[in-house]
């Protein structure tokens, strides 16, 4: 090994250690002394909950940690949005389960802990898996119910969510282990079942000094909305649980009856580790998000024996398109290549941006693979499609128009990793957010942006620097290089993975030894879904 390599390695193993350390911080919620004031009120915490439920000695993954990162520090802050979200396994089927936390504002729903709901309904709609919701919430966040009430996105549309669930026959099961007010009432009992722990649960659609305000009763929150009041008198809840445990393992039970799924029927065998070391991974990703490396030398360490069977290997080579199994599963890999490489003309291509010839192999190999019913896995480490006359002149525009098509209308489950760099049209291409990946998430050394930080910043300078010069004002070498920094700081801020995950643009930032782990439990998911429709590009300018 080089020196390059080992400074490499040194770089990004920090930033896997950092990474820990911000998910140690996450995982504490609001705080030791919020999560002792759970405890003597006899209930566990949110994450205690989770972990309880789940199938130890299993792996889960969790989405959405970094949401609300840094987003509401002027409200106290909201770790997590105030809700945990994991996919695993419960009695040996595979679930995702989301917990409000009560240690975060008393559980209460910030915009982003809609959004995060949201995505996890949206996983659980995709694939077909049961959804355990782990009620303990005092409602939206008031002081900014404008960004969570009212709108498509918002908390209504959970509520619609759980009819659509119910139609489509996906489980839902919920257990109040605390409080369930006003809107949030209707989502339990929108579940197939609800669960109500004993003196710590209440279901109302108005608490009792609401109630005295609005007509003038006086009555207790145990009398008005209690477990026994609803499993003796309203009906409203199935099943009453003396503890949070016992109300835990009675969703364990239900769970364990389910019958068996219908399966999608994706390809599977026996798992393999790779030959290539999957460490070696931190010292081959280079510390610049600008230098060029060979990516498949990344894909040797993520894939079964190190093998992958690369499509058209001597066309389009800025795009590596191929057959490979991760954990078992067939897959079809599309990843950016990041070393500058020479087309058939002898002509210099660079590495990580896409050109015709590569998005015209690309949109074959995805077609190939949906005609095969192959899951599909985009390696993002892009800087976008290339410009100039030639390509312009060549139809880039075209070509990546045909190969955004394709990723748009794949009927094949998806499954997005951002290596590197995530830039501009590359970003659509390569099955960002936008394109409906089952799981999107990001290395700690992502980037996500129209363009690099450095780019921007240069483009960013000329427009101020031109409205300066309008109001009269004289720019010297100090004053350009002063702006460029302050420009430069700000927008490398907005590029950072951990913005993107806190506005859930990715579902996750992992330590890339996981990423095998996410790919194979997403691919575990999606055959719970069936394929129902057909690949169909539309109309296409060839």
């Amino acid at each position: 090994m080089d020196i390059k390599f080992n400074k490499n390695e040194d770089y990004n193993k920090l930033q896997v250690s950092d990474l820990k350390k911000k998910l140690v911080k996450i995982y504490k919620g609001g705080g030791e002394k919020r999560i002792e004031k759970e405890h003597n009120k006899g209930k566990m915490s949110a994450r205690e909950r989770v972990a309880f439920l789940l199938d130890k000695n299993k792996p889960s993954l969790e989405i959405g940690a970094f949401a609300a990162h840094k987003m509401y520090e002027e409200h106290g802050g909201s770790p997590a949005a105030g809700v945990v979200v994991k996919i695993g396994y419960i009695s040996g089927k595979q679930c995702i389960v989301v917990a409000n936390d009560a240690t975060v504002k008393a559980g209460a729903w910030f915009p982003m802990a809609g959004k995060k709901n949201l995505r996890a309904q949206e996983i659980a709609m995709e694939n077909n898996i049961p959804i355990i919701y782990l009620v303990d919430s005092a409602g939206v966040y008031l002081p900014m119910q404008d960004e969570i009430f009212p709108d498509k996105e918002h908390f209504g549309r959970i509520f619609r969510n759980n009819a659509v669930m119910s139609s489509m026959g996906i489980t839902q099961i919920s257990a109040v282990m605390g409080s369930c007010v006003a809107g949030g009432a209707y989502l339990p009992i929108m579940s197939d079942e609800a669960i109500m722990v004993d003196k710590t649960a209440s279901i109302f659609l108005a608490g009792s000094y609401l109630v005295k305000a609005a007509i003038g009763e006086n009555i207790d929150n145990e009398t008005l909305g209690g477990a026994t009041t609803h499993n003796s008198i309203s009906g409203v809840a199935d099943y009453k649980a003396k503890n949070d445990k016992d109300a835990l393992q009675k969703i364990q039970k239900l769970v364990a009856k389910i019958g068996a799924f219908d399966k999608a029927g994706y390809n599977r065998i026996k798992s393999s580790e790779p030959n290539k070391n999957p460490e070696e991974l931190f010292g081959i990703l280079p510390k610049s998000r600008s230098d060029q490396y060979d990516m498949n030398e990344i894909i040797h360490r993520l894939v079964d024996d190190s093998e992958f069977e690369e499509y058209k290997a001597d066309y389009g080579k800025t795009l590596l398109c191929g057959y490979a199994r991760l954990d078992g599963w067939a897959v079809g890999i599309v990843a950016n290549q990041r070393k500058v490489v020479k087309n058939a003309k002898k002509e210099m291509q660079f590495g990580g941006v896409i050109y015709s010839d590569s998005a015209d192999k690309a949109t074959r190999f995805i077609a190939n693979c949906n005609q095969k019913k192959i899951p599909l896995v985009f390696l993002q480490d892009v800087t976008g499609f290339m410009v100039g006359s030639a390509s312009e002149h060549g139809g880039i525009i075209k070509d990546g128009a045909k190969m955004v098509n394709a990723v748009a209308n794949s009927v094949v489950p998806k499954f997005t990793i951002i290596v590197g760099n995530s830039y501009g049209a590359g970003n659509y291409a390569m099955c960002g957010k936008a394109y409906d990946p089952r799981l999107i998430v990001a290395w700690p050394s992502a980037e996500l942006a129209v363009m690099s930080g450095a780019a921007a910043a240069k483009v960013l300078l000329q427009i101020e620097k031109a409205s300066l010069l309008k109001k009269g004002e004289k720019i010297t070498a100090k004053k350009e290089k002063e702006l460029f920094d302050k420009i430069k700081n700000r927008y490398d801020s907005q590029i950072s993975p951990y913005y993107a995950a806190a506005r859930l643009w990715t579902d996750a930032i992992i330590n890339p030894l996981e990423t095998r782990t996410w790919i194979s439990m997403g691919i575990e998911a999606a055959n719970h879904s069936p394929i129902q429709k057909k690949f169909n590009m539309g109309i296409l300018q060839v």
